[in-house]
């Protein structure tokens, strides 16, 4: 056989090439889109940053990757949304034509570092002077543009020091996971909104809006998701948020009007809905009031932005989200054009379903046996969705969810309240009395909570 010629190794090289590229072609793309029966947390994989980048070097794809561990993953992409914070703060300095306060800069900084200790107490000193707390009396108008991106940043961090690696990435990516193409996500609690919000950004997937429905009443987060998100979403005013603040107050003040004129009728404020009436004027404070604020604003941008799907991890319960809503793997998904029930006997049945495999993964799992901030997360949000079946009128399926919540995490409050007042209203007293019986001996510090719930109940 005659050597190659020059020409023959040429086009031996250009088949060779064209080979490699069909086979990039012909490999399965690590998301397809959205399951129509979500797998349980601990069945969905890590979505695995791997190996340096490949350069122009086209037969690298034919070699095979180093796959990092779960830790390194994570912490790559904290990393990465970290920077991305960063500059987000500069983007929003020049957007003001101002400059980044030098603690802010001091914070992102100290966020590279391996001191929390003095990340935490930086970040801690920011809130006090950015009005995170009630105490505040040194509020700095200069700090407001920028203290979203800061809390968003440390509460990432916050997470990737409490929860395990592998862990971390099931959770967020079951709820990524979950999520329509182009969907809106509203996260709730801590894990529920940092987490997904710092894979969503540092993911190869579709990227999505990222809210929280716990900051929509106050002006600067409005201002903050106007200017990060203002060419995807039509976002809401400050006239909205001033409509929203004066509809609740006069729904509250008319209430409590009504218990003081009739004390011996059931009590129409709520639990944790703090109103007062001094010298004239009207006042409301309280995690039951700001939510309940924070719930006219959500169905107001979910009803102003008729083309685009919501889904929401609850925080604290919003009632007005239940009417349409329906379970979305551990998440729910928000209707905005129809109070009608979207939930079937079949959903209920497979919610229930999804929801016990999950249990049952996630505490026998010997490899990898869960943690804390994981059972508190998911019986959180196996909770949610039980309040979600309890509203529409599913209450087999409710009760069920409520007991799978606490399974996960007896220790719970919230879902003790939500229990014991669904038992309360389905006429189970004695039942409910006994729920809140056995917590409150489990749980002493809580004796107060307690009392103020039976109390409750008994109206």
């Amino acid at each position: 056989m005659k050597p190659a010629t020059p020409l023959t190794r040429a086009a031996i090289l250009a088949a060779t090439l064209i080979f490699a590229m069909l086979i990039g072609l012909w490999l399965p793309s690590e998301k397809t889109g959205r399951e129509t029966n979500p797998k349980t947390p601990r069945e969905i994989a890590a979505n695995a940053d791997v190996g340096p980048p490949r350069g122009n070097d086209p037969m690298a794809r034919l070699r095979p990757r180093k796959k990092l561990s779960a830790e390194q993953i994570v912490a790559k992409r904290f990393a990465l949304f970290a920077k991305k914070r960063q500059l987000l703060v500069e983007r929003i300095a020049k957007f003001h034509k101002t400059s980044v306060p030098p603690e802010i800069e001091k914070f992102f900084e100290l966020l590279k570092g391996d001191d929390w200790e003095a990340t935490k107490a930086q970040f801690h000193a920011l809130a006090t002077r950015a009005g995170q707390y009630d105490y505040s009396t040194t509020n700095s108008p200069d700090l407001a543009p920028f203290w979203r991106p800061v809390v968003e940043a440390y509460g990432a961090a916050e997470q990737v020091r409490m929860w395990p690696a592998q862990q971390l990435l099931d959770y967020g990516n079951s709820i990524i996971d979950s999520l329509q193409p182009g969907m809106v996500y509203v996260g709730g609690t801590d894990p529920g909104c940092f987490i997904p919000t710092m894979l969503n950004e540092t993911g190869d997937g579709d990227q999505h809006v990222m809210l929280t429905q716990n900051a929509l009443a106050d002006q600067n987060y409005l201002n903050y998701i106007q200017f990060l998100y203002g060419g995807q979403i039509d976002t809401l005013t400050g006239d909205q948020l001033q409509q929203a603040y004066d509809q609740y107050t006069s729904d509250a003040q008319a209430r409590m009007q009504h218990d003081q004129n009739f004390p011996d009728e059931p009590p129409q404020l709520m639990p944790g809905e703090n109103v007062s009436q001094n010298n004239g004027k009207f006042s409301v404070t309280g995690v039951n009031s700001v939510m309940a604020i924070n719930g006219i604003l959500l169905q107001d941008l979910v009803q102003q932005n008729p083309d685009l799907s919501f889904a929401m991890e609850e925080s604290f319960p919003i009632p007005s989200t239940y009417a349409g809503g329906t379970p979305l793997g551990p998440i729910m998904e928000l209707g905005a054009n129809t109070g009608d029930s979207t939930i079937t006997p079949d959903t209920a049945e497979q919610t229930v379903n999804y929801w016990e495999t999950t249990a049952q993964t996630l505490v026998n799992s010997s490899d990898d046996p869960p943690s804390d901030p994981e059972l508190k997360t998911y019986a959180h949000d196996a909770q949610a969705q039980a309040n979600l079946l309890a509203n529409n009128n599913f209450p087999d399926a409710a009760d069920q969810l409520y007991q799978t919540a606490l399974d996960l995490w007896p220790d719970d409050l919230g879902t003790v309240r939500d229990y014991a007042g669904f038992l309360n209203k389905q006429g189970q007293t004695d039942e409910a009395n006994d729920l809140l019986d056995n917590f409150s001996q489990n749980n002493p510090a809580q004796s107060a909570a307690v009392s103020a719930l039976r109390n409750s109940m008994r109206h």
